[in-house]
């Protein structure tokens, strides 16, 4: 998606005889029918008035075309300002420009980071040129048109209101200005900007090249798993942006600093898909190279399962499971014995630990204790049994407790799955009643989710998507596990024509994987924390729509349903909080399972009204 295309001409035209703030923003309201914020306009009004200042050239053929905000693939990024056209043997460009406002910013000693002030702070972000290259870096590997080679992407930084002074444009920083060249204030920059331009466009294209990257196809992301092996070779397999890389230096650069006397934590928060889990890999690989006793913990077992399963060949058994742990095996280990505790999915830690729950005190408080750095990825919105305890305040009460610690905390916002769509998510939220958003409906072009009349119809679609073998069923626990103690039984039955079976037993963690489970139905402990391509979610009786609400049920849900046990118990003397904590679980379970496809997420509900509640919240194509 584009939110402003013109070519170079009617571009001058907008930008010096209209309010071009004013045109771009009703573009963005007509293309995602949302509008932005007062500060947001502002810079379109300052920035793109300053670029419109260089394309006023007459060496700049007039029909290059020039987009506003195009929106890269399998991101929620948008990249400033892209131009394209043609060099002098008919090759295709693209120039991408990131625009910033910047007066001043101070060097760090993290890679590619500096500080400055924006949002009246002082904040540590990535290097312009950085941030450029890395966008160009997303094109040539998403979009076809490009990473077949017939568009070229030369990226670029240019900070209208930053003159040269030995900090912005450091060596330090040569490896991404060599990359993605760095202009700034004055009239020899705006000049040397313009002929970067010229180098790559000769001729214009009246914006072909533009309407190739929308329409280019994008090739399917990679699954975490399936990089694993090369990454943990060092092999860079994915490009971190803006926050993702902010936050990786941040936790690098901790992990480093920590010592006995002054150990470190630090809390990541983080929604579905905005990369936590591949932010975690990352680091494990880079501290591991730097010699330093490092751990990646989790509590679900599915995603250890899948992992090893992936290295087969390329690490030893015995090296995974000392790499590779669950958040159970820290209940007797002495305190500061291990440098770097990597703790993802840290929502889902419990107190106790062992088979029966009878283990240690708290699993928060020993990752803690046994860590030099103890380093904490969330997503408190995906807590989905009464069992779950890791929130972000219990962190901090923990980390309090430990001698001379600095506590710091992280945020990733913008995500890679579900098509990159934030709205998406937001959506969800506002849907399942989690948290009212202004995100009330969802139009066709945000994301692929479809409700579906029949279970049937659901999983031949889906599995018709499952060509890559990344296209699974789920379902929320509302059917009883029959074929545990007989093969033979189907556990979920809908109807008279759909019979299907929990796939625990035979694959177990692996479900997600199996080539033949795509026949069976997988819940919260066999995804959550994975990823797939395309998702189908059968919603049962335990979350229906009544008078445009969500209600939710857990007596609906099966008898034997560990991620609610001891709700009737405990309701007897705190209804009213175990009815919230339910609540909360029980959307929170669908939320997980419907933000688990990179590309679509369809649904069939038990309940009709549901179904039609569902429906009434999205918009029609066209």
């Amino acid at each position: 998606m584009i939110v402003y295309q013109a070519d170079k001409k009617q571009f001058l035209s907008d930008a010096f005889e209209r309010d071009i703030e004013d045109i771009v923003g009703e573009q963005f309201l007509r293309k995602t029918g949302h509008r932005v914020g007062h500060s947001e306009m502002m810079s379109w009004r300052e920035s793109l008035l300053r670029f419109a200042t260089v394309l006023d050239d007459d060496d700049l053929p007039d029909d290059m075309g020039v987009a506003v905000e195009l929106h890269i693939p399998q991101s929620a990024k948008r990249i400033d300002v892209t131009l394209s056209g043609l060099d002098s043997g008919g090759g295709k460009h693209a120039v991408i420009v990131e625009l910033k406002q910047w007066e001043t910013a101070q060097a760090t000693d993290k890679d590619a980071i500096v500080r400055t002030h924006l949002g009246g702070a002082l904040r540590e972000v990535v290097h312009p040129s950085y941030q450029a290259w890395s966008y160009a870096s997303l094109l040539r590997h998403f979009n076809e048109a490009v990473y077949g080679g017939r568009i070229e992407v030369a990226p670029c930084a240019w900070l209208h209101n930053y003159r040269r002074d030995g900090v912005i444009d450091s060596s330090l920083y040569g490896r991404y200005t060599e990359r993605a060249p760095l202009f700034l204030k004055g009239p020899a920059e705006r000049t040397a900007l313009r002929e970067y331009i010229q180098r790559h466009v000769q001729r214009g294209d009246s914006g072909q090249v533009l309407r190739e990257l929308v329409d280019g196809r994008i090739r399917p992301s990679r699954a975490l798993a399936d990089s694993l092996a090369a990454m943990l070779r060092g092999n860079p397999e994915f490009i971190l942006i803006d926050e993702q890389k902010e936050v990786f230096e941040a936790a690098r650069a901790a992990a480093l600093a920590a010592t006995t006397d002054r150990p470190r934590v630090l809390i990541v928060d983080g929604g579905p898909g905005t990369g936590k889990t591949v932010l975690a890999i990352n680091l494990l690989v880079a501290l591991v190279q730097q010699r330093m006793n490092v751990r990646y913990v989790s509590k679900n077992a599915a995603p250890r399962r899948v992992y090893e399963s992936r290295l087969v060949g390329s690490m030893t058994r015995s090296r995974f499971s000392e790499l590779f742990k669950g958040s159970g095996s820290f209940v007797a280990a002495p305190e500061n014995s291990v440098d770097v505790l990597i703790v993802d999915e840290a929502h889902r830690l419990n107190e106790k630990s062992g088979l029966y729950g009878n283990l240690g005190e708290h699993q928060v408080g020993e990752l803690v204790r046994a860590a030099r750095c103890s380093i904490f990825f969330l997503d408190e919105d995906q807590r989905v049994t009464l069992q779950d305890v890791g929130t972000k305040e219990v962190i901090r009460q923990f980390a309090a407790t430990k001698a001379g610690v600095v506590v710091a905390e992280g945020r990733l916002a913008s995500q890679f799955r579900c098509s990159g769509s934030d709205g998406y998510l937001a959506w969800l939220d506002d849907v399942l009643g989690i948290r009212p958003t202004a995100n009330v409906t969802l139009s066709p072009g945000e994301f692929d989710f479809r409700v579906f009349d029949t279970p049937q119809e659901l999983h031949a679609a889906v599995q018709a998507r499952n060509g890559a073998n990344k296209a699974r069923v789920v379902a929320g626990y509302c059917w009883p596990w029959n074929s545990r103690h007989d093969p033979t039984a189907w556990d979920i039955v809908i109807g008279d024509g759909y019979r299907r079976r929990w796939n625990l037993d035979q694959d177990g963690s692996l479900w997600i994987i199996a080539p033949d489970s795509i026949a069976e139905v997988g819940c919260i402990h066999t995804c959550q924390g994975l990823e797939l391509e395309v998702v189908g979610v059968i919603v049962g009786p335990d979350l229906v729509a009544r008078d445009g609400r969500i209600v939710t049920s857990p007596a609906a849900r099966a008898r034997h349903d560990k991620t609610i046990r001891g709700w009737k118990t405990r309701s007897r003397t705190e209804p009213l909080a175990v009815r919230a904590q339910t609540d909360r679980i029980i959307k929170n379970t669908y939320r997980t399972l419907m933000t688990r496809g990179m590309k679509a997420c369809y649904v069939y509900c038990t309940d009709e009204p549901t179904r039609e509640y569902l429906r009434s919240r999205l918009l029609q194509a066209g």
